[in-house]
C-alpha cells in the first residue's frame, strides 16, 4: 500500500519547512492543499513558499491557477487523486500538507455528496445573511442542524451558509449528507500535527505579518482590487486592506487587525486539529528529529 504523509497544523506552525525536508529525505513530492497558495497572483499573504524553496522539492499546486478561475474543495479532490495516481506509478511516498482540514480531508476521505443548491435557496440565504450576520448564521444553523453546528467552525460564514443552504434546500440536515460513503483511496495517510506553544505561535505569526508588509503585501492586495469579491480574497490580510483602501479603517488599524485576525484563525485551526482526525502530534521546533524517526518507524 502507498503512503501518504499529511502534515497539518495552524499558520506559521512550520508546514513548508517540515515538508520540503520530508520531501528530500525521502527523495518524493509535495502536494500544496492551501486553496489560496493555488493562485499566481497571491503570493505576499499567502505565505507561499519561495523560490528557493520550491527548488529544493518538486511542489504541485502552488502558483496553479489564476485569481479569475473557479475552484472548488471538490475540483482540488479530483485533481489531487490524479497527482497521487501519477506520483505512485514511481514512488511509495508523496506529501500532503496544508492548514485546511477541509482540503487534507478532501485528499484523504473523499467528499460527502451534497445535492445542488438552487439560485432561489442560495439568494434567500444572503438576504438574511446580509441583514443578521454572523448571529443570524449561527442561531438559525443551530435550529437547523444541531449536530453539525456541535462540530463546525462556528466564525466561519461560509461554512455556516452552506451548511443552512443545503438544509433549507432539502428539507434534510447537512449532518445526513455528511454520512454518505465515500470513495475508497489506494494509499494510507500518516498524520502528522505540527503544535508549538501559543505564545511562541503568536511571535512567529507578528514577525510573518511584519515581513509580509516590508515585501509589499499593501501593493499586493491593491493590484487585486479589481477582483475583490472572489472568495479566494475573503481572507485575512486581504480584507483588511480592503477595508484601507474604501477608507474605513486607517492603515495602522489594518495591520492591527491582520495581526488578530490570523492569531483568531490561527486557534480555529488547532481547535480543529484537536477534534477532528488520528493525529500523532508533535513541535516541529523540539521534535524535529522525532518526526523523523515516526515516518521511518511507520514504514
Amino acid at each position: 500500500m502507498k503512503r501518504l504523509i499529511v502534515i497539518g497544523g495552524a499558520t506559521a506552525s512550520g508546514k513548508t519547512a517540515l515538508a520540503i525536508r520530508l520531501a528530500r529525505e525521502l527523495n518524493t513530492v509535495i502536494l500544496s492543499a492551501d486553496s489560496r497558495q493555488f493562485y499566481r497572483e497571491m503570493n505576499i499573504g499567502t505565505a507561499k513558499p519561495s523560490p528557493e524553496e520550491l527548488a529544493l522539492a518538486k511542489h504541485y499546486f502552488i502558483d496553479s491557477l489564476s485569481i479569475s478561475e473557479d475552484y472548488s474543495v471538490g475540483n482540488f479532490e479530483q485533481d489531487a487523486l490524479v497527482v497521487l495516481d501519477e506520483v505512485f506509478q514511481v514512488k511509495d511516498e508523496a506529501i500532503l500538507v496544508g492548514g485546511s482540514g477541509l482540503y487534507l480531508n478532501a485528499v484523504c476521505e473523499g467528499l460527502d455528496k451534497f445535492p445542488e443548491i438552487s439560485k432561489e435557496t442560495r439568494s434567500k440565504v444572503e438576504i438574511q445573511n446580509q441583514t443578521g450576520g454572523l448571529p443570524w448564521l449561527q442561531a438559525t444553523l443551530q435550529l437547523l442542524d444541531p449536530e453539525y453546528f456541535d462540530i463546525v467552525d462556528q466564525q466561519n460564514p461560509a461554512r455556516l451558509r452552506r451548511a443552512i443552504e443545503v438544509c433549507l434546500e432539502t428539507g434534510n440536515t447537512f449532518t445526513f449528507y455528511r454520512k454518505n460513503n465515500k470513495s475508497p483511496r489506494s494509499f494510507t495517510p500518516l498524520y502528522i500535527l505540527l503544535d508549538i506553544p501559543r505564545e511562541e505561535l503568536y511571535t512567529r505569526i507578528e514577525a510573518r505579518v511584519d515581513q509580509m508588509l516590508e515585501d509589499g503585501l499593501e501593493q499586493e492586495v491593491e493590484s487585486l482590487l479589481p477582483y475583490r469579491d472572489n472568495p479566494a480574497l475573503k481572507t485575512v490580510g486581504y480584507e483588511e486592506f480592503f477595508d484601507f483602501f474604501d477608507g474605513k479603517i486607517s492603515k495602522e488599524e489594518a495591520v492591527v487587525k491582520i495581526k488578530q485576525h490570523t492569531r483568531n484563525y490561527a486557534k480555529r485551526q488547532a481547535t480543529w486539529f484537536r477534534k477532528h482526525g488520528n493525529w500523532t502530534t508533535f513541535n516541529p521546533i523540539s521534535e524535529e528529529n522525532d518526526i523523523l524517526k515516526y515516518v521511518r518507524d511507520e514504514r
